[in-house]
């Protein structure tokens, strides 16, 4: 009596226009107060303890990370080294589009950031070249959904809290089943493109793709800094998260340079000798390759015994002077070797005006309208999921207490069900619900009752977890709630009939993905467990 009452009141209060947290939080209070055992006290009680969660403190900095990161200088150099990669085969610069959303996925955790990060330079690009603006918002809906794919992804994290499976074999498994998304959209672009003759741009030649991804490349060692990090035994997924807030902070303040005081300033301008510039680039690559070396080092080989601070740093010494000189010999023209101490001497003006200038601005770096603008943001987002999360913990508190999941088991294995079938049910379920919920509110409602379940059928808990987030994916760009749907419409200026017509061919293409997600575990399952083990759950 008291499961089908439960779920009556969350389906009443929805449809009735209650946000999902108040929803959640409030059928799951009148249960525990009319209907159960447990005391009212325990509401306070679980809800301290879902407070308490330190997993979940990952969300608030991987949002915060992804708003420093989804400024529109990161944007843009993703997709002009994604450009330089793909973009001279036929209808490339969509399939650049798709190159750009998994590696801006790598950096957000968050698809509608992917989706107005990318979205708003790539479909006006797409058009000036001759794409339909229908073609154009279609593919970056959908191409946008892989930011709670690949890792790292908020969505995990919060599958993760609901369930206690490893928040770093979950990152691990989004991988695969990300890269194979994301070809199959490309692919789908490619036979679209060749059957209406689409445009492909110039091939700029391997210098471009280097040029491009040295622009990039202090947005992307993000994916290596928090992935590094876990993986190699440095810190664990929250701990990264705070050092992945730390870093976007200081790149997009301070390197990249797109926010903030010194928003605009470059660091080189045009009134520089070439010798002068010469010598900084030639010292900026060197200390770059120095501090990744120290970084990488340092994850490969923090347990290794006989490897010091010492004998790492005078290895990257040694190879750092090495990228000095093949640098200065490559671009100093005819000086040589011997023209190398000069023009590092002329660059010391340039170093040493850009330190006054970050030096200066440290302060007011923390307190800029631009910085306070992105922390207000982030910290909204932030206590929107954290109230949802919190009640949806307390919801599934009371689907335990009622042993609720175990009745729908026993009902489910009586009925013949298999694992086989249990997915099918499961797709069709998230299908539904993910039409009308926010994924992060309908993960955490579905969760606690499938999870139990899928144990008992012998379904692995990690592969569980992809194959939701794949639902959670599709839910995005399906009508009548997809929230990429929305945010495609306002970046676009169309109607959500005219989005949802655009993205109706590619959703297809990810309902196929869904069924092999779903079908072949191994994708999901391979990478995680090759590195870290099988997952452990104790039922």
């Amino acid at each position: 009596m008291e499961p089908a009452i439960l779920f009556v009141l969350v389906l009443a209060l929805l449809f009735l226009g209650v946000p999902v947290a108040v929803s959640l939080g409030l059928s799951s209070l009148l249960i525990i107060a009319f209907f159960s055992q447990d005391s009212v006290s325990s509401v306070a009680l679980q809800l301290f303890t879902a407070s308490q969660n330190y997993t979940l403190l990952a969300i608030p900095f991987f949002v915060l990370a992804s708003a420093f990161m989804s400024t529109g200088g990161v944007a843009r150099r993703i997709i002009r080294f994604a450009i330089a990669s793909v973009g001279h085969f036929k209808g490339g610069l969509a399939m650049a589009s798709v190159l750009a959303c998994m590696m801006f996925a790598a950096l957000s955790g968050s698809s509608p950031a992917t989706v107005v990060a990318i979205g708003t330079i790539a479909i006006a690009g797409m058009r000036q070249v001759g794409y339909t603006k229908e073609f154009a918002a279609g593919i970056i809906a959908n191409a946008g959904t892989l930011g709670i794919l690949i890792p790292p992804s908020i969505v995990m994290v919060v599958y993760s809290a609901a369930t206690d499976v490893s928040v770093g074999r979950m990152f691990l498994a989004g991988v695969v089943p990300g890269i194979v998304a994301g070809l199959m959209l490309m692919i789908a672009i490619y036979v679209m493109a060749r059957v209406r003759n689409l445009p492909s741009e110039e091939w700029k030649g391997f210098r471009e793709i280097i040029e491009g991804g040295k622009q990039a490349g202090w947005g992307l060692f993000l994916i290596i800094i928090i992935l590094g990090g876990i993986y190699g035994g440095v810190f664990t997924p929250t701990e990264a998260a705070a050092v992945a807030a730390v870093y976007a902070f200081a790149v997009a303040l301070f390197v990249y340079r797109d926010m903030g005081p010194m928003k605009g300033i470059g660091w080189v301008l045009e009134s520089d000798t070439r010798r002068a510039r010469v010598g900084f680039s030639a010292s900026v690559y060197g200390l770059a390759f120095f501090f990744i070396w120290m970084i990488m080092s340092f994850f490969l080989t923090s347990e290794w015994e006989g490897v010091t601070l010492q004998g790492r740093a005078l290895t990257g010494l040694a190879a750092a002077l090495a990228v000095m000189i093949a640098y200065a010999l490559w671009r100093g023209g005819d000086t040589g070797l011997s023209g190398l101490p000069g023009q590092l001497a002329a660059s010391l003006p340039i170093w040493r005006r850009n330190l006054a200038l970050m030096g200066r601005n440290f302060l007011r770096a923390f307190y800029s309208e631009d910085t306070r603008k992105v922390t207000v943001d982030a910290a909204r987002t932030t206590v929107m999921l954290m109230f949802i999360i919190v009640n949806a913990l307390l919801f599934a508190h009371v689907l335990t207490a009622e042993r609720i999941p175990q009745a729908i088991t026993g009902v489910m294995v009586d009925a013949g069900f298999t694992w086989f079938t249990f997915l099918i049910a499961v797709n069709l379920l998230l299908l539904l619900g993910g039409q009308f919920m926010e994924p992060s509110g309908l993960l955490l409602i579905v969760a606690p009752v499938v999870f139990p379940i899928a144990m008992e059928l012998g379904v692995d808990p990690v592969h569980l977890g992809i194959i939701m987030v794949v639902n959670m994916e599709i839910g995005m760009i399906t009508p009548p709630i997809g929230l990429n749907l929305f945010v495609t419409s306002g970046i676009t200026g169309m109607s959500l009939l005219q989005v949802v017509r655009a993205a109706a061919p590619f959703v297809l293409v990810l309902f196929v993905f869904l069924i092999i997600i779903t079908y072949v575990p191994i994708l999901s399952t391979w990478l995680p467990y090759s590195l870290m083990g099988p997952e452990i759950v104790t039922r």
